[in-house]
C-alpha cells in the first residue's frame, strides 16, 4: 500500500502539470456501480472493497470517502495511512479539496471514470481558489498496477423477445419521438444496462451484472453500438444488424463523437444502409412516417447532442461543443424502470423459485444449527444445548451457509448467477450494512447471536433481492422490540397508498416511524428499482432520505427494507421487492389516481423474533395473510418435509 501511494505521488510530481491531489473514484467508464476487476482502481489504491466510495490522494495526505453503509466496513480494512470520510457527515470531497488544498491546485482525475455532473460540481467549487481540474491522458493508477487482471472476453448474448416483452424496434421508435421532442438529433447512452436493455442483449462483462462493456449512439436515422468485436457471435452479430445496429470497436466511441458533433457520423453506418434497402422492399404506409423509428432528417433538423450528466462520463462530453448539449437525465432510465407486462411476469415468477430456494436454505440451516451447535432452533426460543467440540469440516461459516443458499438458487430455472454478493453477517458482522464475508476471515454461525442474510440471483425473466434475518436460540427483548420496529416499519411502507406524483422520499419516513419512537433509526436508504435481468439496483426512482424528485409510477419495482444495527451486536434488515400499482380507493382527491404496492417476495417472517404485543391488528392481519400467501405460493416447489415446516413457520398469529 505505501509503495502504491509512493509510486502514484511519484506520477502525480512529474506529471504536466504536476498535480497537488489525484481524485480516483470507484467507477468505470460508464459510471457503473459495480465494475469489473480490472476496473476497482479505488479498491486497489486503498483496500477498501466496498461498491460506494472515493480515494483523494494528495501530496501527504490519502482520504478516503464513503456512505453510512460503509462506515464499519471502512474503519475495518483501511489502513492507518488513510482518513476516513463519513459523507453526510464529513465535508464532501469538493468542499474539501477547495477548502484544504492550495490556490492554484492541479487535481487530477481520468475524464473516463467521472460524470459530467460530478466534474461540473467540481469546477465550480474550484473557481475562487483558481484551482483546477486536470483531466489525465492516462489513468496513473493502471501505470502503477502491475497485476491489473486483464480484459476479459465474454460473449454478448441476444435477450429473447419473451423475457423482454418489447422489441428493439419498438424501443428505438419511441426512443427517436423523444429525440424529436427534444430537438435533438442524436444523443450518446454510457450506461451498461441502458445499452443492454436497448439492444435486447445480456453479458457477463461485470461481476452480478448481466451487461456488456459498450456504449450506444442513437441518431435520427442511425443507431450504434460500441463494443470489442471478439465478443460479438454469429447471433448476436445478426440480431444487432437486423435491427439497423451499426457494430462498431469499443475505442472508437471517442472520435465517432467527434463525428456525431460535425454530423458526418450517420455516413459511417452500413447497418442503416441495409436496413433501408430492406424496407424499401415493403410497401409503406402513408400513415408511417418512419422505418424502424427511424425519422426522416427534415422531421428533425434539430442540432442538439444529449448526453444524461449523471452517467455520461466527462472525456465524451468535452468532445461536444457546450452550446448544442442537452444536459438531460436519459429518457431510457424512465422506460427501463417502467416494466410492461411481460417483463412483470417475470419477475414475479423469479421470485417465486426464488423464495422457494430461500425458505429451503432455512429448513436446511435450521436443521444443521440443531445438529451441530444443539440451537433449539428456528421455532423453540430456548437457550442452546451446547454440544461437544464439533468435527471442523462440520463447522457453519457465513460463506460455507451462504454456498449452500446460492446451491438452492442455482437449482432453480432460468438461474444465471446472483445478482449481488451474498451478505450473510452473523451477530456483529450484521452491523456492517453491506458486509462481505471472505473465507479467510469470515465468522462461524453461533445459535445466539442474530443471523442476518441479503441474497438475490440473477434469472433470465426477472431479478431477485431478499432481506431476512433470523434467530436460531434465544433472542434478548431487546433484539425482539428492535425487529419489531423494523418489521412494523417494513409493513407501513408496504401497505402505503399515495396519490400519483408521489416520490419515495415522501414515503420514506413510513419505515423510520417505528423505529423513531425508540431513538433508533438506520444509515441507508429504504428502497431502490430492480431491474428485469438487469442490474439489481436500478434508479432513476428511489425510496430515500436524500431527495430525489423522481415520482413513483404504476409497473416501477422498489425494495422496502429498513433495519436497524447495533455496532458490535447486531444487525436486522428485512426486504421485499414490491410493484408499484394503481390502487382503488374509494375516493379520488384531485383526480389524481392512487398508487399502492404489491409484494412479490416469499419468505417468513421469524415469529419467536417479534413480539406480538407491539403490533397492531391491523399489523397482525396483514402478516397473517401474507404468510398464508406464502403457503400456498410456495407449495408447488417444495417437498413434503419442506412444506411442513412452512406450515409451520406460517401459522396465524393472534392479539
Amino acid at each position: 500500500m505505501e509503495d502504491t501511494l509512493s509510486a502514484l505521488r511519484s506520477l502525480m510530481a512529474s506529471h504536466s502539470p504536476p498535480l497537488d491531489a489525484l481524485v480516483v473514484p470507484s467507477e468505470d467508464y460508464h459510471q457503473s456501480e459495480y465494475v469489473s476487476a480490472r476496473d476497482k482502481r479505488r479498491e486497489f489504491v486503498s483496500d477498501f472493497t466496498g461498491s460506494a466510495g472515493l480515494a483523494l490522494i494528495t501530496k501527504s495526505e490519502a482520504l478516503l470517502w464513503t456512505d453510512g453503509r460503509y462506515f464499519l466496513q471502512a474503519e475495518q480494512e483501511l489502513s492507518d495511512q488513510w482518513k476516513l470520510m463519513r459523507m453526510g457527515e464529513d465535508p464532501a470531497v469538493d468542499i474539501w479539496m477547495a477548502d484544504n488544498l492550495p490556490k492554484e491546485a492541479s487535481i487530477g482525475v481520468d475524464p473516463w471514470c467521472i460524470s459530467i455532473d460530478t466534474a461540473q460540481r467540481w469546477e465550480r467549487a474550484f473557481s475562487e481558489k483558481h484551482q483546477k481540474l486536470v483531466q489525465t491522458t492516462k489513468n496513473l493508477v493502471d501505470e502503477v498496477w502491475i497485476n491489473r487482471p486483464p480484459a476479459e472476453i465474454n460473449a454478448v448474448i441476444v435477450h429473447p423477445l419473451k423475457f423482454a416483452g418489447r422489441s428493439v424496434a419498438d424501443k428505438l421508435k419511441d426512443l427517436r419521438k423523444k429525440l424529436v421532442q427534444e430537438q435533438a438529433r442524436g444523443i450518446i447512452f454510457t450506461a451498461l444496462d441502458e445499452v443492454a436493455w436497448l439492444y435486447n442483449i445480456r453479458g457477463s462483462d461485470v461481476a452480478y451484472c448481466p451487461v456488456v462493456h459498450a456504449f450506444a449512439i442513437v441518431t435520427s436515422n442511425s443507431a450504434f453500438i460500441y463494443v470489442d468485436k471478439r465478443k460479438v457471435s454469429v447471433e448476436a452479430q445478426t440480431h444487432l444488424v437486423e435491427n439497423g445496429i451499426e457494430i462498431r470497436e469499443y475505442t472508437a466511441v471517442s472520435s465517432d463523437v467527434t463525428l456525431l458533433v460535425t454530423d458526418e457520423l450517420d455516413s459511417v453506418s452500413t447497418a442503416k444502409v441495409a436496413l433501408a434497402e430492406t424496407e424499401a422492399r415493403k410497401i409503406p404506409s402513408e400513415t408511417d412516417k418512419s422505418v424502424n423509428g427511424e425519422h426522416q432528417a427534415e422531421e428533425n433538423s434539430n442540432d442538439l447532442i444529449w448526453a444524461d450528466p449523471g452517467s455520461c462520463c466527462y472525456a465524451l462530453y468535452a468532445k461536444l461543443n457546450p452550446d448544442t448539449v442537452l444536459l438531460q437525465q436519459s429518457p431510457l432510465a424512465l422506460a427501463k424502470a417502467l416494466k410492461n407486462s411481460v417483463e412483470l411476469d417475470g419477475l414475479r415468477r423469479a421470485h417465486i423459485r426464488d423464495g422457494a430456494a430461500v425458505v429451503q436454505y432455512l429448513v436446511w440451516l435450521d436443521k444443521k444449527m440443531q445438529d451441530i451447535y444443539g440451537a433449539s432452533g428456528y421455532f423453540l426460543e430456548k437457550d442452546s444445548v451446547k454440544k461437544e467440540k464439533h468435527l471442523q469440516s462440520l463447522k457453519l461459516t457465513e460463506v460455507t451457509v451462504s454456498d449452500q443458499l446460492e446451491g438452492f438458487r442455482a437449482s432453480k430455472e432460468h438461474f444465471r448467477g446472483l445478482s449481488f454478493p451474498t451478505i450473510s453477517s452473523v451477530g456483529p458482522n450484521a452491523a456492517i450494512i453491506h458486509y462481505s464475508p471472505k473465507a479467510e476471515t469470515c465468522a462461524e454461525l453461533d445459535p445466539d447471536k442474530i443471523y442476518l442474510f441479503d441474497s438475490g440471483a440473477q434469472y433470465l425473466d426477472g431479478t431477485t433481492d431478499i432481506t431476512r434475518a433470523v434467530h436460531f436460540g434465544k433472542p434478548s427483548a431487546h433484539e425482539k422490540a428492535c425487529y419489531t420496529a423494523v418489521l412494523k416499519g417494513h409493513i407501513a411502507l408496504g401497505n402505503a397508498r399515495f396519490p400519483n406524483g408521489t416520490n419515495g422520499h415522501a414515503l420514506d419516513i413510513l419505515a423510520r416511524i417505528p423505529l423513531w419512537k425508540y431513538g433508533l433509526d438506520y444509515r441507508h436508504g429504504t428502497g431502490h428499482g430492480v431491474g428485469s435481468y438487469l442490474n439489481v439496483h436500478e434508479g432513476p426512482h428511489l425510496i430515500s432520505f436524500r431527495p430525489r424528485n423522481v415520482p413513483l409510477q404504476s409497473s416501477m419495482t422498489v425494495t422496502d427494507e429498513p433495519g436497524y444495527y447495533e455496532d458490535g451486536e447486531f444487525g436486522i434488515r428485512l426486504e421485499n421487492v414490491l410493484i408499484v400499482k394503481e390502487a382503488d380507493t374509494k375516493f379520488n382527491f384531485g383526480d389524481k389516481g392512487y398508487l399502492s404496492f404489491e409484494h412479490i417476495s416469499w419468505a417468513p417472517y421469524q415469529m419467536k423474533l417479534f413480539d406480538l404485543n407491539l403490533l397492531s391488528p391491523d399489523e397482525i392481519n396483514w402478516l397473517n395473510s401474507y404468510h398464508s400467501s406464502c403457503r400456498d405460493i410456495l407449495a408447488p416447489y417444495l417437498d413434503e418435509i419442506e412444506n411442513a415446516w412452512l406450515k409451520k413457520a406460517t401459522e396465524p398469529v393472534g392479539a
